[in-house]
């Protein structure tokens, strides 16, 4: 690292005025609000300037009295700039798992506690970060609003969101106010599924019986999301009748000819390395998530094993396990 971006990083964490992660919520206190003139506020300030030396040359007491107004005008809008990002409340909003190669998307509440709204407040991720955009927002009065930062995911794991910039040049856009904060917030990244995968294995159950959940016309063994491949009769008309936005649900019969599905790590070719087997085990899970079929997982090492089941909540674990996953 260079001796500009030791410096620099030295700066964030004095300016963060703590170590980062931050707990929170974070409020931005007056200590760790910054202000500077923008350019626009340094050609005002130089035009008051040759103003002022125009009404001395001239004695134009008019000249004075201009020079003062702009000049009092000028520092309001220094108050009024600071004014509308001081105690400004950060707190966690939603983070949903995202697979790699897709856009993280990090939840920012930003909470209000004053009679007036805050305009144009920004909101930025660090520059080196690619295809950045700031993100502009007006915070009511006595409310609050979510923010969602996207961010580039390139590999699984647990992705922590870097350091955010906030910052406003309301009302004039003489004077930039900022800040800096690094909320603990973290995003599960899960392996992606492989383009090209072999077909899913199968194996006998130990009971010889039937564990796979089928779109058959046997015993009713639950619901789950509709997927478009499902036939219009399987559709829980009934329980969609009783929402009214909700989304719409398939029924699941227990077929008796099924067999119990396991996605095993050793299963897999040998030729094929780590990430790689990942990916072929995300692209299996998510093939019999949509497909309705209750499966199992299993990797080396402890804890490396999952019953066999067919719920959202089995999916999700299935693929954290995976993101997670560190050989021994």
């Amino acid at each position: 690292m260079s001796f500009a971006a030791t410096l620099q990083e030295r700066f964030f964490r004095w300016a963060l005025r703590g170590h980062a992660p931050e707990a929170v919520p974070v409020i931005l206190t007056q200590r760790r609000v910054y202000v500077l003139p923008t350019r626009q506020g340094l050609v005002y300030a130089v035009s008051l300037l040759v103003m002022l030396v125009g009404a001395i040359n001239y004695n134009l007491s008019l000249g004075y009295a201009l020079v003062f107004l702009l000049a009092g005008l000028g520092t309001t809008a220094i108050l009024h700039t600071f004014r509308n990002l001081a105690h400004l409340r950060i707190s966690l909003g939603r983070t949903e798992p995202v697979f790699a190669l897709e856009h993280a998307g990090f939840g920012i509440v930003l909470t209000n506690l004053r009679n007036e709204s805050r305009p144009a407040i920004r909101l930025s991720l660090p520059k080196h970060l690619p295809k950045q955009p700031q993100v502009e927002v007006e915070v009511p009065a006595q409310a609050s609003i979510e923010v969602r930062l996207e961010l580039p995911t390139t590999q699984r794991g647990w992705l922590t969101l870097p350091r955010i910039t906030l910052e406003t040049n309301y009302p004039l856009g003489l004077i930039r106010a900022w800040s800096y904060a690094a909320p603990d917030l973290r995003c599960l990244v899960y392996p992606a599924p492989a383009a090209v995968a072999p077909p899913l294995p199968s194996t006998p159950g130990a009971d010889g019986g039937a564990t796979r959940l089928a779109a058959g016309m046997e015993d009713f063994a639950g619901l789950r999301g509709h997927q478009p491949a499902d036939p219009p009769r399987h559709v829980a008309w009934k329980a969609a009748a009783r929402q009214d936005d909700g989304p719409l649900l398939t029924k699941l019969f227990s077929g008796a000819a099924a067999q119990t599905l396991w996605l095993d790590w050793n299963s897999l070719p040998a030729t094929l390395g780590i990430e790689e087997r990942l990916a072929v085990l995300s692209r299996w899970i998510c093939d019999a998530h949509a497909s309705g079929l209750a499966w199992g997982l299993r990797l080396p090492g402890p804890g490396g094993e999952l019953a066999p089941a067919a719920d959202d909540a089995h999916f999700h674990s299935c693929l954290k396990l995976l993101a997670l996953y560190a050989p021994s």
